[in-house]
């Protein structure tokens, strides 16, 4: 071996360890996420959430920063980095997830070159289909297999003395009745033969998750038993077995879990056997692999683009005064990027609202943020955009992105999946629906704040609507912490001239605000207004934000579930 090979052999083991230390602190974290939920240790398992989201960087770091000293100013020649790919390969395909060792080589590539669009000379590129799900009567060794021969009761006393959590449990025989009296209403007389589940119990939050499916004569049902920690002993607190209730406790708009189930692909296309809607890199962010998550949704993009001749456009919905959003038909995402100056009365900075959704990244979404991913140097074919998107992006957002003859190149962009307006939806829903959305609407209000998140701007078109019927807020950036906010009630006029004054009359700081006042800028329909009082009337009421505060300075910590009350086996 020539000393050149021997240096680029050098570097690409010094790219593998920092990929094997990444993978050894998520370990050690995913590990101690089981300690946490035994012990009700919530601040620990929050920290260790937002601990889980540095570790790839800090070891990225760690590898240029190595590479840099190995190679010198060569570190800056595409000729290194084609050695360097070359060398990775046989490393990378010997680790458990190659494609997620090789998406951490390809992060190495672009903070050294800022690379635009790909470069298949010096990153691996894949073009292939998603990850077919397991099938059928595959065994997948991320499962394990549970017969049901006993009956149901005995299958979920089996399944939860399998996975007997280090705290024990209140009732294990109690709760598996429970349990197997809601299974047994929701598969309507349906055989089961047996439960097959994932090895590794799901951590989030304050729950574990044990997720798999249900089998039997022409019965392939999803599972997932939600089991809870509330006085020191764990309980089953509900049994999910339809799609979309599945769907939602990994849904985009919640924290990733902690789970070790081997091999993640394996895990991945299990997970789209219950889940075939959810698409293949939402499925590798709820595991916690953002990064290889936003490498799947790029490569569905350039699939997308590949078998459509459908062109990116401006979209629904009234336009943003910080952001222009545009989307492209048949593809589930949102595109945003900050405009260069802001229409009044916004006052904030760019750098203010990127930091607005780092905080988003970092925090509990509680099923109310819409994750986003963060891009940088995209560049697609001019053709593929509408007149009207290229008007909007010349004349609003030149400062990041540029438009010639040929591309368009885009310095910076958040994608979000899809979502229907909360204000179109109320104008085109039944009245039912319409009903239902408001209500959820106040919901989202409630959780957000029992997660110490205010919106700031509370207009319905900053909130979209799932396609399961969830209220979520995506617009961030008047986004602020609850605790940071002052809650003031309105001082009562004392006298007529003040009681007329077309402005307020008393002194009002900038961070002030006056929930009674909250009604005025919803803009929530009049015919929708008193289902809503008749709900959510307390957040109108400065207290009601005040004993937030109080409880988020004490340290209390809510829990948000992915599932509605009458799921639950012991309600409140």
């Amino acid at each position: 071996m020539s000393t050149g090979e021997a240096t680029t052999r050098r570097g690409a083991e010094i790219l593998l360890a920092a990929y094997q230390a990444y993978r050894t602190a998520l370990a050690g974290l995913t590990d101690a996420a089981a300690g946490h939920f035994a012990r009700r240790d919530w601040a620990a398992a929050r920290r260790d959430a937002v601990e889980r989201l540095v570790i790839y960087r800090q070891n990225l770091d760690t590898a240029i920063a190595a590479l840099t000293e190995q190679f010198g100013e060569a570190v800056r020649l595409r000729q290194t980095w084609g050695g360097l790919k070359a060398a990775f390969r046989p490393l990378a395909a010997a680790e458990v997830d190659t494609e997620i060792a090789e998406t951490f080589f390809n992060s190495a590539t672009r903070r050294v070159f800022s690379t635009v669009g790909i470069d298949p000379e010096i990153e691996f590129v894949s073009r292939a289909a998603p990850l077919a799900a397991v099938g059928p009567d595959e065994d997948g060794t991320a499962c394990r297999r549970f017969p049901a021969s006993g009956g149901l009761e005995a299958l979920l006393g089996e399944i939860l003395a399998g996975y007997r959590p280090g705290c024990g449990y209140e009732d294990a025989a109690r709760d598996a009745a429970l349990g197997a009296a809601a299974l047994a209403e929701a598969l309507a007389g349906a055989t089961v033969h047996e439960a097959e589940l994932v090895r590794a119990p799901f951590h989030r939050g304050q729950a574990a998750y044990l997720v798999g499916r249900l089998r039997g004569p022409g019965l392939r049902q999803p599972l997932v038993l939600a089991l809870t920690n509330p006085d020191g002993r764990a309980r089953l607190d509900a049994v999910l077995t339809a799609e979309d209730d599945v769907s939602i406790v990994f849904s985009f708009t919640r924290s990733y879990f902690f789970v070790d189930a081997g091999r993640t692909a394996e895990l991945v296309r299990f997970l789209r056997a219950i889940m075939p809607r959810k698409p293949v890199g939402e499925l590798y962010n709820s595991l916690g692999f953002n990064k290889h998550g936003k490498t799947e949704l790029y490569r569905a993009l350039l699939r997308h683009l590949e078998t459509t001749d459908a062109r990116f456009d401006i979209a629904r919905g009234e336009r943003g005064m910080v952001m222009a959003v545009f989307d492209l038909a048949g593809f589930d995402s949102v595109f945003k990027i900050i405009r260069d100056r802001f229409d009044p009365p916004k006052s904030t900075t760019r750098a203010e609202v990127m930091g607005k959704y780092r905080l988003v990244f970092e925090h509990d979404r509680a099923g109310r943020l819409v994750d986003a991913q963060e891009f940088e140097h995209l560049v697609f074919a001019r053709e593929r955009f509408t007149p009207a998107l290229l008007a909007e992006l010349a004349a609003k957002c030149a400062g990041t992105v540029r438009i010639t003859d040929d591309t368009v190149h885009f310095d910076h962009l958040y994608t979000e999946r899809r979502l229907t307006p909360l204000d179109v939806w109320l104008r085109e829903a039944s009245p039912e629906a319409a009903r239902a959305a408001v209500l959820d609407f106040g919901q989202a209000l409630r959780d957000l704040a029992a997660t110490d998140i205010f919106p700031g701007d509370l207009l319905l078109k900053n909130f979209g609507v799932t396609r399961h019927h969830r209220v979520v807020f995506y617009d961030y950036d008047e986004l602020s912490r609850v605790r940071d906010c002052v809650f003031r009630d309105l001082p009562e006029a004392e006298t007529d001239e003040e009681e007329m004054a077309g402005e307020a009359w008393f002194y009002v700081d900038e961070r002030d605000i006056f929930p009674e006042e909250f009604i005025r800028f919803f803009g929530i329909p009049p015919a929708l207004r008193a289902p809503f009082l008749d709900a959510h009337r307390d957040l109108l009421r400065a207290d009601f934000w005040r004993s937030l505060q109080e409880d988020h300075r004490r340290g209390v910590h809510y829990d948000i579930r992915p599932y509605p009350d009458s799921l639950r086996l012991h309600p409140r």
